[in-house]
């Protein structure tokens, strides 16, 4: 095929799409998407009827809700039938939720979330020929099916995409590899032949993957790039997805990078900036939180990190003169450096490295990195986390994303959050007081989907850490446990009698120092965790 039929309009890759196809999309967020393709898509639909029934693959969520609609320009009745994501686009409550979270909630189609690295997983089998992916990453969660068995709604009940498997005499979970039909990818440069770099990027993410199993059964891979180069003019080593993989390309001169980023080369590893470029976080009861996360952590660490509350860690350790001293890893595949925040989430100026999603997922699997950061929406008697669905509003939560991979095997995790949620407090004297406590209570008797397994926590041997303003607790096998209390609280009133659990307490319980509760720096040491 010459590179004269290769490059085609973002219109003339849409009515490529047959009815029914399976269409896997590289993107995370903003990060990545493909956007002006999908779009393409979707205006296609709307002006022909086609395609019709298409089936979605999402490892990572298309589109966010602040600029770049992904998802959204596809979610229309009749041209989307089932989408199995890993995450999906989220956002403030106060927002209009996104079209893709009303067909959900109007069981309008069938919908899934799978873990994200079990995605990935399903891609590489279905590359291969194999049947699936056993595994058991998912187990005991919203992935097993005797849960929710990764269902968002009755209508993907109907149509399970997990069962449970005894395998040599033990338990796994078998999820059945499905066959993409096309890959839509994103690039920063194609050569003449197809070949594509990614020097623009602020990760890879998974499209060798996508397009291997594309390929490999017959189907189309189309893939988006800022611009065309001349044959025979990229480095072999800078090439991630050779033009033998790739059928189409379609130019988007003015893709942004990352959400309201067009482009900033710090992102994509080209230059690194100064230190003291990156905001420190405002000295408030978020600060303090974060600190006390920080203060687990031990030199020489690779920590993996989330988002909410932990996401402030790495500027606080910049603040201590500690950056560097732990290295920081992500799903969407960054190494090192500092993870950004807000829209440019899952991005790292200064990394160390950028490795593939799926590859970066597999070593969250078999949890070869010391320690994660995450946040949590509710806590169990259990010991177990939700982080994944909130159906009052559900489009504020993004779905399970990579925390179940993540959290699987972890050797030890630290989760974080506001105690009860809408509290309102005022840091005086190195103590906090509570001026208005929150209504909704965030450590319930049974959580509304269990994200983290405190039971398979405690039978693996975990190390759990919940870390809130008022209180730390730790899982043990007898149940969570309180072991330190921050200044200006008091034990019954303000910790005790606000869960709808009954907790344990710490014969030898801690104060919590009282430094973090002043704006001065810390001290930090990172010479060892204080209670994992």
């Amino acid at each position: 095929m010459s590179m004269a039929s290769k490059v085609i309009t973002a219109a003339e890759a849409a009515a490529l799409v047959k009815d029914d196809a399976v269409v896997t999309v590289s993107s995370a967020s903003a990060l990545g998407c493909p956007d002006a393709t999908l779009a393409a898509i979707g205006a296609h639909f709307e002006a022909t009827g086609h395609p019709k029934n298409l089936t979605m693959l999402h490892p990572i969520a298309a589109g966010d809700m602040y600029g770049i609609k992904g998802i959204d320009h596809i979610a229309k009745p009749g041209l989307l039938g089932r989408i199995l994501a890993g995450s999906y686009p989220s956002g403030p409550s106060t927002a209009e939720p996104p079209a893709i979270w009303k067909m959900v909630g109007d069981n309008a189609i069938q919908a899934y979330n799978i873990p994200s690295g079990i995605l990935f997983d399903m891609h590489r089998e279905a590359a291969a020929k194999r049947p699936g992916v056993i595994t058991k990453v998912g187990l005991d969660t919203f992935a097993d099916p005797r849960r929710q068995g990764c269902a968002m709604n009755a209508a993907a009940e109907a149509a399970p995409v997990v069962e449970v498997l005894e395998f040599r005499g033990e338990e796994w979970l078998f999820f059945p590899a499905v066959v993409p039909d096309v890959a839509i990818i994103r690039a920063t440069t194609a050569d003449e032949r197809g070949n594509l770099t990614f020097e623009h990027e602020g990760a890879y993410l998974g499209p060798l993957d996508q397009a291997l199993a594309v390929r490999n059964n017959g189907g189309i891979v189309i893939a988006q790039v800022k611009r065309i180069t001349q044959a025979g003019t990229m480095k072999p080593l800078d090439v991630h997805v050779p033009g033998i993989l790739v059928d189409y390309v379609v130019v988007a001169p003015d893709q942004w990078q990352t959400c309201q980023t067009a482009y900033e080369p710090a992102i994509s590893g080209e230059i690194s900036r100064p230190l003291e470029s990156f905001d420190i976080p405002a000295f408030d009861i978020a600060k303090v939180i974060a600190r006390r996360v920080a203060m687990e952590l031990k030199a020489g660490w690779a920590v993996n990190i989330g988002f909410g509350i932990s996401a402030n860690v790495p500027r606080i350790l910049i603040e201590e003169g500690r950056h560097g001293d732990v290295t920081w890893v992500i799903e969407q595949g960054a190494v090192g450096g500092v993870p950004l925040l807000d829209f440019q989430f899952g991005c790292a100026s200064n990394a160390e490295a950028i490795v593939p999603s799926p590859q970066q997922f597999v070593y969250f699997q078999g949890g070869g990195f010391d320690c994660s950061l995450l946040s949590f929406l509710q806590i169990d008697a259990s010991g177990s986390v939700n982080v994944s669905r909130l159906s009052t509003r559900p489009h504020v939560t993004a779905g399970a994303g990579g925390f179940v991979d993540i959290t699987a095997r972890a050797k030890r995790i630290v989760f974080s959050g506001y105690f009860n949620a809408g509290a309102k407090f005022a840091i005086e004297k190195g103590a906090v007081g509570i001026v208005k406590e929150g209504k909704i209570k965030k450590l319930v008797p049974e959580v509304e989907h269990v994200s983290f397994s405190g039971r398979r926590a405690v039978a693996q041997g975990q190390e759990i850490l919940y870390v809130t303003e008022r209180c730390v607790m730790r899982l043990t096998p007898q149940g969570v446990e309180v072991v330190e209390i921050a200044p200006g609280f008091e034990l019954e009133r303000d910790i005790l009698g606000q869960a709808d659990f009954p907790l344990l307490v710490a014969k030898d319980l801690k104060r919590t120092p009282g430094r973090l509760y002043q704006p001065a720096k810390i001290d930090l040491t990172l010479d060892g965790a204080v209670h994992v």
